[in-house]
């Protein structure tokens, strides 16, 4: 018997394992928070599969999605990842990684939880959605559009309304697994 994913899930093992394993699984550690931010914002104009087949280079790259490294990158660190074939080789994108760590690391240097500070926008319970279409998913949520605007005073940038949703989605700020996804009950409990 076939198993009934979201119908946005192509054949590709890599994007199947994504969804059935990671995709709207809640995620409430702070860093990881970042690294996924980081990487939604990487897909800005590009489909998710180029990025999820990207990111162990990612990681390679952004030491890990480290903050405190990420935050020292200097003009000739840019440079070198311009030019790694193994991210998406774009100044805007590269630097706003570079910006959303020192946008990170001050607000938790103040004594803030960015995790704390990302679930608040929810409540901080995932929302359970009760969807039976891809039409009927939201591209962007007032709670979307207010953790953008919030994210940009701290300094981030390709954290657009859009993309904030995307990310609720991913870390399990919202369970968006259609209601006959076999995920679905999962993300319920």
């Amino acid at each position: 018997m076939e198993v009934k994913r979201c119908g946005w899930v192509s054949n590709d093992p890599l994007y199947q394992a994504y969804h059935d394993d990671v995709w709207g699984r809640p995620v409430y550690d702070s860093q990881e928070l970042f690294a996924k931010l980081c990487l939604d914002g990487q897909q800005a104009g590009l489909s998710w599969i180029t990025i999820l087949k990207k990111q162990q280079n990612y990681e390679a790259a952004f030491a890990n999605f480290d903050p405190k490294i990420i935050a020292t990158f200097d003009e000739e660190k840019i440079e070198e990842l311009l030019q790694n074939p193994g991210i998406v080789r774009n100044r805007l994108k590269v630097n706003s990684i570079i910006k959303n760590a020192k946008g990170y690391l001050a607000y938790v240097e103040q004594g803030n939880d960015f995790a704390t500070f990302l679930w608040g926008f929810v409540g901080g319970e995932p929302i359970i959605n009760h969807f039976h279409s891809l039409e009927q998913l939201p591209a962007q949520t007032p709670e979307s559009e207010a953790m953008s605007k919030a994210l940009k005073k701290l300094g981030f940038n390709f954290v657009g309304p859009t993309i904030c949703y995307a990310f609720m989605q991913a870390v399990g700020m919202v369970n968006d697994h259609l209601v006959d996804c076999f995920c679905y009950q999962q993300g319920d409990k």
